[in-house]
C-alpha cells in the first residue's frame, strides 16, 4: 500500500501502481469525468501513468492551468495525426500547448501550402479521429529505438530533438497510426475534446533560426464543450476591434516606416502626448516614493556589457558592435539599463546612511528581433523601459518591495486594471548550485517576497525553480477588459550585478559589504504598455490621459471665432482640446468625432455664444446640458488633478 495526499493535507492509502484517474474514481465518478491530468510531487503526469510510491497529488481540471496545458498539448497531437493522414509525407516539428491553445511547426513538404481553405478539412479530420475515442499511450523508449524509428519515417526534425537528449530520459506517445516524441503529459484519450477550431497559419524557421528551413506553424484551439469555443471566438472578433495597431492607426498615435526600420516605433503628436502623460505620472508617484531620476546614453562601450554578462547573453542577436575611428575600440547600443546604473552608484563612496539609493530612468534600449517576431508596439527592437534600480542593504528589501508594490497598485488602480494575479518565482532548494549568492541572502530575499505579499493581502502563486539565477522575483499578470492576461509589473532581486561590478558600501561595522540591487518596472516598457492601454480601453483614454480632451463643434462657420478665442482660453489653462470647423451639419460632426473617441465634445450655436456657455456631450452620448464655459474648465481640471492625485495621496508612503 502506498499513502496518497491530498491538497487538503488528508491521507488515502492506495495499492501501489494505482493510477490518477483511479484516484478520481475512488472520490466520485463526477470528478473522474472532469479531471484532465494530476499533479504528483509537484510534477504533470497522464492519468493512466502508475503511482508507485507515497505521493502528495492534485487532481487538475479544465479549471486550472496545467490541466488546459494537458488538454491542449493532446489537441496538438490530434492536430498532427489528421495532418499525417491528409498530407502523406509531412514531417513535423514541435508542437506545443501555449497561454490560448495549442501551434503545431510543420514542414507539408515541396511545393506543398496549407492555407485557410484547408482549415475546414483539417478541423473534420480531427472530429473523425475524435470519434474514434483513441486511446493516448505513453512507452518509455531507448535513444537508439527511437533514432530508428524517426529516422525511418524521415523525421529528419525529430531526429535532431533526439539526438540532444538522454538515454533513459525518451518517452514517446502514440494515438492511432501516429506516434510522437514527447516528454507530456496528455489526456487518457481523445473523446475528451469536443469544439475545434484552427486559428491560423504562419511562417517560422526551425528553432528560431532565419538561417534554418522556414516550416508552416498552425494554430488550434479546442474546448470540452461547444459553448466555450462560441465564446472564445466571439472573443477574438472583439480583439481585432480593440488591435493597437489598427486603434493606434486611427486615433493617429504611432506608425512605423521601412525607411526608418522595422520595429522601430515612431511616436506622432498624439502618441506622444499620451506617453508623455503616463511618464509624468509615474514621475510624480516616483518623486513621493523618493527616487531620484537619472539619465544615460544610448550607447557604451562593449566592455561595460561584458563586465555586466549582457553581452555574453545578448549580443549573438543584438545590434552588432560600432567601431570607431580609435583601432579596437567598440560600442554598442545598450540592451539593458541596469550597468550604467551600477557605474552612477560607483561615481561616490556610499555608506550605508547612503542606502536605499534609488535610480529612475525612463531609458530606451535595443535588441534585435528577428521581423518575424515583430508585432506593433508588443514587439519592437528599440523601446523605454520605465526602469529603476534600488541598491539596499539586505535587511532593507522586504521594505523596498512594499513600497514597490505600492506603487504598482497605484498605477493599476488609475487605469483601472481590477483584475490581476502575481507569481512568487523562488529557486529550487534541490538545485542550488546554478544561482549565485549566498544561502543567507536568498533566505532573506525570497521570505521578503512571502512576507511582503502576505503583508498586503496579495494572493501570489509561488512557482519554484523559475527564480533567475542571480535572484528571486515577483512578476504580476493582468487581466485586460477581454480576460486576456499581460505580464506588466516586475520587481527582481539581483545579486549578481553589484557582484560583477564590485559594488559596496561601508556598513555600520565600518566594514565592506556588498547592496543588494532591485530591478523594478511597473509598465515593463512604454511601447508595451501603451499597446495593453489601447487594447484595454479600445482607445477610450481616461480623461487625464486623452490626448485630445475636449473637442469643439462649431454649428456653423460663423462661430468659428468663439471657437478658436475658447480653444486658445483652454490651452493656456493645460486643457488638450481641438475644433472641428469644417462645413458639414452639427450630426455629421458628433458621428464622425464620437469615432475619434475624445471624452467630450462641447456644441457652439447662437445662444451658447450669447451666453458664453458651452453645450457639453460625453463620449459615449451622454448630454450634460449647458454650462459656463469657465465652469466646463474648472470640472474637467478638478476632474483629472483628482485622478492624478488621490491615490498617490492615499497611498501608504
Amino acid at each position: 500500500m502506498i499513502k496518497i495526499k491530498f491538497p487538503d493535507n488528508s491521507v488515502r492509502e492506495y495499492e501501489q501502481g494505482i493510477t490518477a484517474l483511479q484516484i478520481a474514481e475512488s472520490i466520485s465518478q463526477r470528478l473522474a469525468q472532469e479531471v484532465l491530468a494530476a499533479s504528483v510531487n509537484g510534477e504533470t503526469w497522464d492519468l493512466n501513468r502508475p503511482i508507485q510510491e507515497n505521493s502528495t497529488i492534485q487532481l487538475l481540471k479544465w479549471e486550472d492551468e496545467e490541466g488546459k496545458h494537458a488538454y491542449w498539448h493532446s489537441s496538438a497531437h490530434l492536430m498532427a495525426e489528421a495532418l499525417q493522414e491528409l498530407y502523406p509525407g509531412i514531417k513535423f516539428g514541435i508542437g506545443p500547448a501555449i497561454e490560448n491553445g495549442f501551434y503545431y511547426d510543420v514542414d507539408p513538404g515541396e511545393g506543398v501550402a496549407i492555407k485557410e481553405s484547408d482549415f475546414s478539412v483539417i478541423e473534420n479530420k480531427m472530429m473523425e479521429l475524435i470519434a474514434k475515442k483513441e486511446d493516448i499511450v505513453r512507452q518509455e523508449i531507448s535513444k537508439s529505438d527511437a533514432l530508428e524509428m524517426f529516422s525511418n519515417r524521415n523525421e529528419s526534425y525529430k531526429v535532431e530533438l533526439i539526438n540532444e537528449l538522454e538515454d533513459g530520459t525518451i518517452t514517446t506517445y502514440s494515438q492511432g497510426n501516429f506516434t510522437d516524441l514527447c516528454r507530456g503529459p496528455h489526456l487518457p484519450n481523445t473523446s475528451y475534446i469536443k469544439a475545434v477550431k484552427i486559428l491560423s497559419a504562419a511562417g517560422a524557421y526551425w528553432r528560431g533560426d532565419e538561417h534554418r528551413p522556414q516550416l508552416t506553424r498552425l494554430y488550434g484551439i479546442t474546448f470540452p464543450k461547444k459553448k466555450l469555443l462560441t465564446e472564445y471566438l466571439e472573443l477574438l472578433e472583439e480583439a481585432k476591434k480593440r488591435d493597437h495597431r489598427k486603434i493606434g492607426k486611427e486615433l493617429e498615435l504611432f506608425a512605423f516606416s521601412q525607411n526608418v526600420g522595422v520595429g522601430l516605433p515612431l511616436w506622432l503628436p498624439k502618441g506622444t502626448q499620451l506617453r508623455l502623460k503616463l511618464e509624468e505620472f509615474l514621475k510624480r508617484i516616483q518623486q513621493q516614493f523618493e527616487y531620484q531620476q537619472v539619465m544615460t546614453p544610448h550607447i557604451a562601450n562593449k566592455q561595460l556589457y561584458i563586465t555586466s554578462g549582457h553581452y555574453a547573453k545578448y549580443g549573438k542577436d543584438s545590434f552588432q558592435s560600432m567601431k570607431t575611428p580609435v583601432e579596437g575600440e567598440e560600442f554598442m547600443l545598450k540592451p539593458m539599463n541596469c550597468p550604467h546604473h551600477c557605474e552612477i552608484y560607483k561615481v561616490i563612496p556610499r555608506s550605508y546612511k547612503d542606502l536605499p539609493l534609488r535610480l529612475a530612468e525612463f531609458g530606451t534600449v535595443y535588441r534585435y528581433e528577428q521581423s518575424g517576431e515583430l508585432h506593433g508596439l508588443t514587439r519592437v527592437r528599440g523601446f523605454t523601459q520605465d526602469d529603476a534600480h534600488i541598491f539596499c542593504m539586505p535587511d532593507q528589501v522586504k521594505g523596498e518591495f512594499l513600497k514597490v508594490m505600492d506603487i504598482i497598485f497605484i498605477i493599476f488602480k488609475a487605469l483601472d486594471f481590477k483584475n490581476f494575479e502575481a507569481q512568487i518565482s523562488l529557486r529550487d532548494p534541490e538545485n542550488k548550485e546554478k544561482y549565485i549568492g549566498s544561502d543567507e541572502n536568498w533566505d532573506k530575499a525570497e521570505s521578503a517576497i512571502v512576507e511582503a505579499c502576505k503583508e498586503k493581502g496579495l494572493p501570489a502563486k509561488v512557482v519554484l525553480g523559475e527564480a533567475a539565477f542571480y535572484g528571486p522575483k515577483l512578476d504580476f499578470m493582468v487581466k485586460d477588459a477581454i480576460g486576456r492576461r499581460w505580464q506588466l509589473g516586475t520587481i527582481q532581486v539581483d545579486y549578481n550585478l553589484p557582484e560583477r561590478f564590485e559594488l559596496e558600501y561601508t556598513g555600520a561595522d565600518n566594514q565592506k559589504h556588498r547592496p543588494v540591487m532591485i530591478h523594478r518596472a511597473p509598465f515593463g516598457s512604454m511601447e508595451r504598455f501603451v499597446a495593453l492601454l489601447i487594447e484595454h480601453t479600445a482607445g477610450k483614454f481616461p480623461i487625464w490621459l486623452a490626448p485630445t480632451q475636449v473637442i469643439i463643434l462649431p454649428v456653423s462657420e460663423k462661430f468659428n471665432d468663439f471657437a478658436n478665442e475658447l480653444s486658445k482660453t483652454y490651452i493656456r489653462q493645460g486643457i488638450r482640446v481641438e475644433i472641428d470647423d469644417r462645413n458639414e451639419k452639427v450630426g455629421r460632426k458628433i458621428r464622425d468625432n464620437e469615432l475619434k473617441r475624445i471624452p467630450y465634445m462641447l456644441i457652439i450655436g447662437e445662444k451658447e455664444v450669447e451666453n458664453n456657455e458651452v453645450s457639453v456631450r460625453k463620449q459615449g452620448g451622454e448630454d450634460l446640458g449647458t454650462m459656463k464655459s469657465t465652469i466646463f474648465a474648472e470640472n474637467l481640471l478638478k476632474e483629472v488633478d483628482k485622478m492624478m492625485t488621490m491615490d498617490i495621496n492615499k497611498s501608504n508612503i
